[in-house]
């Protein structure tokens, strides 16, 4: 898949779910602002992945925040199955730590069929982190430190996020995540 299609839809997705239904309420000054950087890996598996991981994550590191805030590592053809998704998401984390980036970047998941453990595969609530490809979204923890003024109000984003999409419905959702991937 072409790496401009790819971030095209990851910018549309963004642009009209995140942003759109208010998921995130701090993705779109970034957004806006230009200040996100999107790398489209062509890693087929995880190990590649691994590799490519870790030059992301060195290089928003190295890159001053007002040039680049967060970014997206975006992985269309490694780890497709979820599972193994959420595997690698472990190996992530410990990836940061390695790298002595704790408490620098932390990461958000993303995937096609991200699923919250208990729940049932077509649960509404999994869409709050379903995305176009499997994706890593790397913050700069100083970032989320600047927003997170109010622990409590940043803890209730999920059930906030949980309720729109049971209001917006199921129907109405997948028809914007299709325009989405059209």
């Amino acid at each position: 898949m072409d790496a401009g299609l790819v971030i095209s839809h990851t910018r549309q997705w963004i642009a009209e779910v995140v942003i759109g239904l208010n998921l995130c309420p701090f993705a779109r000054r970034v957004f806006d602002g230009a200040l996100i950087r999107y790398t489209v890996a062509d890693a087929g598996d995880a190990e590649a992945l691994r590799m490519a991981l870790a030059d992301e994550l060195r290089a928003l590191a190295d890159t001053p925040i007002e040039q680049v805030e967060t970014a997206f590592l975006i992985h269309p053809h490694a780890l497709a199955d979820f599972l193994d998704y959420n595997d690698f998401v472990v190996e992530a984390e410990t990836l940061i730590e390695e790298l002595g980036l704790r408490g620098v970047i932390q990461i958000a998941s993303f995937h096609p069929r991200y699923q919250f453990a208990g729940t049932r595969p077509d649960d509404v609530e999994n869409y709050t982190n379903r995305s176009p490809f499997p994706m890593l979204h790397l913050l700069r923890e100083a970032s989320v430190s600047a927003v997170n003024d109010d622990p409590e109000a940043l803890g209730n984003i999920p059930l906030r996020n949980i309720e729109t999409l049971r209001r917006l419905g199921k129907a109405q959702l997948l028809a914007l995540l299709g325009r989405v991937t059209s």
